[in-house]
């Protein structure tokens, strides 16, 4: 139970914190662009503690699954639409569209600290600052992570006998350059390699000695593992001097990129299974709570670097995820702002509203299917 306890707290933190990273993005520039912060809050659901400081209002709610930065002149968008009926916003009879675009340019002269009258490069830098944010907060974390942890170089400490690596002729003390073109940095770039290898020879580069080598191997599945293995294992771990830290930092940041970006490719291309789907539910328990599980005995600097990694894991993932071009996401706002850009006059505002509603009944549908597949996964 305590254990239970400990690992929640931990997923809270965590989340929190990469949470508070977005918005904070979103609220510091848009306060540095003159833009009124209506509300800022961490959670969802009944408020806890409020308090009003500078005409915003700053929230801490009872679920920590999340938070918003609320800008005015909003509102007044969905209000446009409230109460309408769907189909007559899509066909443009609610309010005038052309009028508002009007109104809008002319508003954008005496800007009042209404988002909607903001220019457009304004929202767009506000509307960008929460992922930048997100990534910012990435490069925090890899920095302190390989200052505490030693990281492991690319290099085959060990060639698995019968493996792949072995019948191509690789040796222990090889380190590997590339495979089949992609750069290898750190040797967690070869496990996400395994991971994503759906097929084919692969083309190694490798240093030996000083010297580069090539070969081709055709890498074998596992079944204990469960994917695909080249056959080698890895000991060899990098102490950080001078620059080291910097450089690494880079290469964690790196992976964690190319990780990302590789499971929204698996998923596109259907090769993740909804079970392999974790919502927060799923994060705190397999996560979080597995991966305290198998380090406290270790010590709490153990527990510490495990969990940030889990941080930068997230907020990477945030942070590349809103960037998505879907409606309700930062991403889908861009898109609009784009449109914006090239047009000229923005897009007429019931439009956007009605774009952006539908993106929110997506994703009620997608949190509740997540949440219950967390709870199918845990406990059946």
């Amino acid at each position: 139970m305590l254990n239970t306890l400990i690992s929640i707290l931990w997923f809270i933190l965590i989340f929190s914190v990469v949470v508070i990273s977005h918005e904070f993005g979103h609220y510091i520039i848009a306060r540095a662009n003159g833009i009124h912060v209506v509300e800022f809050f961490i959670g969802f659901g009944p408020t806890l503690i409020h308090w009003t400081k500078g005409g915003t209002k700053y929230s801490i709610k009872l679920l920590p699954l999340g938070g918003a930065c609320v800008f005015e002149g909003l509102d007044d968008v969905e209000d446009t639409i409230k109460g309408k009926n769907i189909a007559d916003v899509a066909r443009g009879e609610v309010g005038d569209s052309e009028n508002t675009e009007e109104a809008t340019a002319e508003k954008s002269n005496d800007f009042g600290g209404s988002f909607l009258d903001a220019s457009v490069w304004k929202r767009l830098a506000v509307t960008i600052a929460g992922p930048v944010f997100n990534i910012i907060l990435g490069f925090i974390i890899a920095f302190i992570m390989v200052n505490l942890i030693a990281v492991r170089d690319p290099i085959a400490t060990e060639i698995i006998p019968g493996g792949a690596a072995e019948a191509a002729g690789l040796q222990a003390g090889d380190r590997i350059i590339s495979l089949n073109g992609q750069r290898i940095c750190l040797y967690e770039d070869i496990v996400l390699f395994n991971v994503v290898y759906h097929g084919g020879d692969v083309n190694v580069v490798y240093e030996r000695d000083g010297v580069k080598g090539k070969t081709t191997l055709t890498p074998l599945y596992n079944e204990q593992e469960g994917r695909y293995m080249i056959g080698i294992a890895n000991a060899s771990f990098v102490e950080m001097k001078g620059l080291d830290a910097f450089k690494y930092t880079w290469y964690e940041m790196r992976y964690n990129f190319k990780m990302t970006y590789s499971s929204l490719f698996m998923l596109v291309r259907g090769r993740v299974k909804t079970t392999d789907v974790s919502g927060p539910v799923g994060i705190a328990v397999n996560v979080v709570g597995k991966t305290y599980e198998a380090t406290k005995d270790y010590g709490f600097a153990t527990v510490v670097v495990n969990m940030l990694n889990i941080a930068l894991m997230l907020t990477v993932n945030l942070g590349i995820l809103n960037l998505l071009p879907i409606p309700a996401l930062d991403g889908g706002r861009l898109i609009f702002l784009l449109i914006e850009i090239i047009r000229g006059k923005p897009v007429p505002r019931d439009k956007e509203a009605l774009v952006n509603f539908i993106g929110v009944i997506f994703f009620i549908i997608l949190i509740i299917f997540v949440f219950f597949n967390d709870i199918r996964n845990i406990f059946f």
